[in-house]
């Protein structure tokens, strides 16, 4: 039976070492969270106004917005090109640069270079890409599809936000794809060799098992950071041309403090953080029954 003494020990121990986080942790999420759900149920409309109750009207209200659902559907659009791209091209890179090429190591500080710029950076510095490099270069060698505005035509201005984010992510997901293929067993592959697998079946049935963790990981933080795109949507495109590219997080943006709803803007967040909750929270469960031991 543990005494009184050693009791109150442990737990100040215990709260040493995490009572500052927790009391970080509490002022930055929790309490914020606590309010945005709290504005959710008034029709605030400006930090000067009396706040009013309103119950559920701001979700009511969230749930028939339009262009809320319309920029969720683009949103996903955009989910799904860059989840699937920004793996495909970080495990490949990951491979590349763990086989052996010479300058590997300055190869994997380059590539992870782009995700150190902040997105708004990022966004201006390509939007000079393409407002003003690509057509010049398209013009002189005549490549039409450079010519192209591609931040002034409706598809174009999509896709350019999606290479922008590829750009910007794969080289962060190759870092974590290349801690993954470096921990694969050594032993496990010489045996799949002595079976006599290439290196193609060596790949499939040995190596991308066994990443399975490494891709947990990566999809998890594409998925997340796609839902909640905010800055390079803004440098690049702020929406346009003609509200075409506003994805979702802009929108609850737009909403609150441009249209000064923060009630029915804080209900729209409150959606997005569930539907972002569910699906994060799906692909983590589904992706763990996936992972094999070696």
């Amino acid at each position: 039976m543990i005494s009184e003494k050693s009791f109150i020990k442990r737990l100040g121990n215990q709260l040493f070492f995490t009572g500052p986080t927790i009391v970080f942790f509490t002022i930055a999420l929790l309490i914020p969270f606590a309010y945005g759900l709290y504005l959710t149920l008034t029709d605030m409309s400006s930090p000067l106004n009396p706040v009013n109750f309103s119950g559920f009207g701001n979700y009511k209200s969230a749930f028939t917005d339009r262009e809320f659902w319309d920029s969720l559907w683009l949103t996903v659009k955009y989910v799904l090109a860059t989840v699937i791209f920004i793996n495909i091209l970080g495990f490949i890179l990951a491979f590349l640069v763990t086989s052996g090429v010479r300058m590997q190591n300055f190869f994997r500080t380059a590539l992870f270079t782009p995700n150190l710029i902040g997105g708004l950076i990022l966004g201006y510095i390509w939007q000079f890409i393409f407002v003003q490099s690509l057509p010049t270069i398209g013009e002189k060698f005549g490549i039409e599809v450079l010519r192209l505005g591609w931040l002034g035509d409706e598809r174009l201005a999509f896709w350019a936000i999606v290479i922008v984010s590829i750009w910007q992510s794969a080289g962060y997901m190759m870092i974590i794809f290349v801690a993954g293929l470096i921990s694969v067993p050594k032993d496990v592959m010489e045996a799949a060799t002595i079976d006599g697998a290439n290196s193609w079946r060596r790949l499939t049935n040995v190596t991308l098992p066994l990443m399975v963790p490494s891709f947990v990981v990566t999809i998890f933080l594409t998925l997340k950071g796609a839902f909640m795109v905010y800055d390079i949507n803004y440098a690049l495109t702020e929406g346009g041309p003609y509200g075409s590219t506003t994805m979702v997080s802009m929108h609850v943006v737009k909403k609150a403090f441009t249209e000064y709803n923060y009630g029915v803007g804080q209900a729209e967040a409150i959606v997005l953080f569930a539907i972002v909750a569910i699906v994060t929270g799906l692909q983590v469960y589904f992706s763990k029954k996936m992972e094999v031991a070696a």
